[in-house]
């Protein structure tokens, strides 16, 4: 059992990827970083490519010429009731539950339970039907039940380093090391039960003499997209290109190259079906399917900075429709569609994160961006404006935020959310967050008008491992 509080420090991309089974019952042993060769971790970007901004290094150059001040431990609340402490439910787990209450002074959210991983990172996070995936670099996909996080079971496939995984109801897909996609049905009841149905592409029927697959990506796949009402799975890859697949009968009805370089994410707004992806190239691109066919053609590029986007989300309702991207520099661009051309104008950008923003989720009226700079930050849009409120900064990673998710929990006075989060620093953490109404604010001509570019800063330093720091400084990372 891991017990660790704020005042732990200690590197958190040092894992012996070869550790023996039975570290998942001794205590934790941290060793010192392995380098690998050729193998940098890239937040601008695409994971094994080189760096191609200078803003995070001189960021990071600064933390390093003075010396690293960490924020002093909030003061704890008493509360009636106790994190209990529970052991891995199998012997082959590598995870353990571990003690960490963080509660904001205003009450607005707190860490409900943190899990560390003994070996490998997190990739992608999914939640539905009241179960949340996990993917990593290990062959099994991790199923928790919702909110405590108690293990229900686990999907275990032939290949490993799940870097993308998409639950829609009781099916799950997933894209593997093998270039591969899985899907997966899953019933939800006493035993958690899950079988895998099919495999993308399809297998050669010449089973003695194989030829290469064609309709196959030919690197990574980074990102995963389904449009609900066709039936259509949208795969991203680092090759720069996007594949579509009709699930009913396994076929790649379409596949286009998108960018100029990786793909890093792509999403379907399932009210038009219009897909969007952003690469390493810095911009965003939408495409529209051809109509009563299955080609898509590009229809808006969307860039307004160098730096490469690394996520995507859409806030989409029945009054307006609002396009967020998050970039290596640290900023959040939004746009809002257009109710009759369906052209997306350009709002503005939020601006908080100190280094590279890795992953967002947009759900109703709140975005929550998760951040190389450690912290995951709360922004709430006003109705009918541009305007951005950050309504809170999530401190208990002392790593890069890699992915994120988060569901609805409706009580009856405040909006209650469930947000999880998995960072390089190998935990996986839940947090419950509540959201007050809004205060109802008649502004002025001059406060509409200006509306576009204010955003509430919220101000905090990050807290990096000074190895972490190191490490940057000299080209050495880690993934």
């Amino acid at each position: 059992m891991d017990f660790y509080g704020r005042k732990s420090l200690f590197s958190f991309i040092t894992e012996e990827r070869n550790a023996p089974q039975e570290l998942n019952d001794l205590e934790l042993q941290f060793s010192p970083p392995r380098p690998v060769k050729n193998a940098p971790i890239q937040f601008n970007g695409r994971v094994n490519a080189p760096i191609q901004t200078s803003a995070n290094m001189a960021a990071y150059q600064e933390m390093n010429d003075q010396e690293l001040q960490f924020s002093p431990p909030r003061p704890s609340t008493t509360h009636s009731s106790k994190l209990t402490l529970l052991p891995p439910s199998s012997p082959e787990s590598p995870w353990t539950l571990s003690p960490h209450r963080t509660p904001s002074p205003s009450l607005l959210y707190h860490c409900i339970a943190s899990l560390h991983r003994h070996e490998g990172n997190i990739y992608s996070i999914a939640v539905s039907k009241g179960i949340v995936f996990t993917g990593s670099e290990s062959n099994r996909i991790r199923a928790w039940k919702q909110p405590d996080c108690m293990e229900r079971g686990y999907l275990k496939a032939r290949s490993g380093e799940i870097r993308a995984i998409l639950a829609y109801g009781n099916i799950l897909f997933s894209a593997h090391k093998d270039l591969k996609i899985r899907v997966w049905n899953f019933a939800v009841s006493d035993n958690f039960r899950a079988k895998k149905v099919l495999t993308l592409p399809k297998r050669s029927s010449f089973l003695l003499f194989p030829r290469p697959n064609t309709q196959q990506h030919k690197d990574c796949v980074s990102c995963l997209a389904y449009y609900h009402a066709e039936g259509l799975l949208y795969t991203g890859s680092y090759d720069k290109t996007v594949k579509v697949w009709r699930v009913s009968d396994k076929k790649c009805v379409d596949s286009f190259v998108a960018h100029e370089d990786s793909v890093n994410a792509l999403l379907v707004n399932q009210d038009d079906g219009c897909v969007f992806t952003c690469s390493v190239d810095g911009s965003v691109k939408l495409w529209r399917r051809v109509y009563r066919e299955n080609s898509h053609t590009l229809t808006m590029t969307l860039k307004f900075q160098q730096s490469p986007v690394n996520a995507l989300a859409l806030s989409s309702s029945f009054n307006n429709c609002f396009l967020y991207s998050g970039s290596s520099d640290g900023t959040i661009n939004f746009w809002e569609k257009e109710k009759f051309s369906g052209r997306f104008n350009h709002g503005g950008f939020l601006q908080g994160h100190r280094f590279a923003v890795l992953c967002l989720v947009a759900i109703e009226k709140l975005l929550f961006s998760g951040s190389e700079d450690t912290t995951i930050r709360v922004w709430r849009r006003e109705e009918g404006s541009y305007l951005h409120e950050c309504l809170a900064v999530l401190d208990g990673h002392r790593g890069p935020v890699r992915c994120l998710a988060a569901c609805l929990e409706m009580e009856k006075v405040v909006m209650g959310f469930l947000v999880y989060s998995a960072s390089l620093d190998q935990t996986f953490k839940v947090w419950r967050v509540k959201v007050l109404p809004e205060e109802k604010r008649y502004l002025d001509y001059r406060e509409v008008s200006d509306s576009r570019s204010k955003v509430m800063e919220y101000e905090m330093s990050p807290v990096l491992s000074p190895s972490w720091v190191k490490k940057k400084l000299k080209g050495d990372y880690f993934q």
